[in-house]
C-alpha cells in the first residue's frame, strides 16, 4: 500500500533541467547523420567501356554478381548498371520483383 515518496521541488526541478541539457545535444546529432546518410551516392570512377569488359565474362548479369565482380557494394552496382541500361549498354532480358537480370546489348 506504500509506494515512492514525493520528492520535493527542489530536487524535481533539479532533475528536469538535467534531463533537458542531456536531451538537447543528442537530437541535434541525429539529425545531422540523417541529412549526411541522405546525400551520399557513390559511383564508380571506371568508364563505361572498362565496366562492360569485367561484366563481358557473365552470362546473366545481376546486381550481386556486378557487385562481387566489380568489387563494390550491391547499391553502386545497382546504380551502374541502370545507368548502362538506360544508355543502352545493357539488355534486359528478365527478373522479377526488383531484381532485374541484364545481359550485354550486342547492336
Amino acid at each position: 500500500m506504500g509506494g515512492a515518496k514525493k520528492k520535493p521541488l527542489a530536487s524535481m526541478e533539479k532533475e528536469q533541467q538535467k534531463e533537458s541539457l542531456e536531451q538537447q545535444p543528442k537530437r541535434k546529432e541525429v539529425k545531422r547523420e540523417q541529412q549526411s546518410k541522405q546525400a551520399t551516392t557513390i559511383y564508380l570512377k571506371m568508364s563505361d567501356e572498362q565496366i562492360l569488359n569485367t561484366l563481358a565474362p557473365l552470362k546473366a548479369i545481376t546486381v550481386y554478381a556486378a557487385a562481387r565482380v566489380l568489387g563494390v557494394k550491391a547499391s553502386v552496382a545497382l546504380a551502374t548498371l541502370r545507368s548502362l541500361h538506360q544508355k543502352g549498354f545493357l539488355k534486359k532480358e528478365g527478373g522479377f520483383s526488383g531484381h532485374p537480370i541484364y545481359t550485354i546489348n550486342t547492336k
